[in-house]
């Protein structure tokens, strides 16, 4: 990280950012619910979390477990820890016992491995699902997500299903890709009558750096920020352009 990027550029970076998911929840009609803000570090050397951490920020997202362990065995209950990459079965026994919660769920037997490998408080997660179908991202489709609530319902409250995530194609305009966000919420509303006494599915994680406010406008409840924070050009503008 660049010397001239502090703690202090940071702080700042992310309280445009949080003033941004203000104004979206008060054009959505949503103004007092609460958007968290997960740093994805993939990009992040471990030192650079000392900045994040010096910044406020309270919630990061890994995508490889090796990744996971290095990081969080520097910094520790710095802070919440979840688990954004998409997750090999072998890898759970390693990443369970890390993170609040794995947001990139979309098979059976990984439902499955998680159960096994969940202590006694069981384990959260949000199913991924790939709304806009697209071949390069992983995600189920909305016909598969039912069979994969059933697998979690049958884990005995050791899986427990917060949510759902979706990745959304990236484009120049956020407009492009409001129908995305948009139809993972429909998705969630339509399943959250059925399954509300297994699961309250109050979680929707989508929206990253170039759309995060259209994902807010649509119902996100948690949103990713990457290296817009530490980059020396990482300005937060306004959906207006200021």
């Amino acid at each position: 990280m660049s010397q001239r990027v502090t703690g202090a550029d940071i702080s700042g970076r992310l309280a445009g950012v949080r003033e941004n998911i203000d104004s979206a929840l008060e054009r959505s009609g949503r103004g007092g619910e609460q958007v968290r803000i997960l740093v994805a570090t993939k990009y992040y050397a471990p030192e650079q979390l000392s900045a994040l951490a010096e910044a406020g920020v309270d919630l990061l997202g890994e995508n490889r477990a090796e990744d996971l362990i290095d990081k969080q065995e520097l910094f520790g209950d710095s802070f919440e820890w979840h688990f954004i990459g998409h997750l090999q079965r072998r890898k759970a026994k390693v990443v369970v016992p890390r993170v609040t919660l794995v947001h990139s769920v979309d098979s059976a037997r990984l439902i499955e491995e998680l159960g096994k490998r969940a202590p006694e408080a069981g384990t959260d997660i949000l199913i991924q699902i790939n709304v806009a179908d697209e071949e390069s991202k992983y995600g189920v489709s909305e016909d598969e997500v039912e069979a994969l609530l059933e697998v979690a319902a049958g884990t005995g409250g050791k899986v427990r299903v917060r949510g759902f995530m979706t990745l959304a194609p990236l484009v120049e305009d956020a407009e492009n890709v409001r129908h995305v966000f948009a139809k993972l919420c429909t998705i969630r509303d339509r399943l959250r009558k059925r399954w509300s006494p297994h699961f309250d599915l109050s979680e929707l994680s989508m929206g990253m750096s170039g759309d995060y406010e259209v994902a807010v406008e649509e119902g996100a409840t948690v949103v990713r920020i990457g290296r817009m924070l530490i980059e020396e050009d990482g300005l937060v503008r306004r959906r207006d352009g200021s």
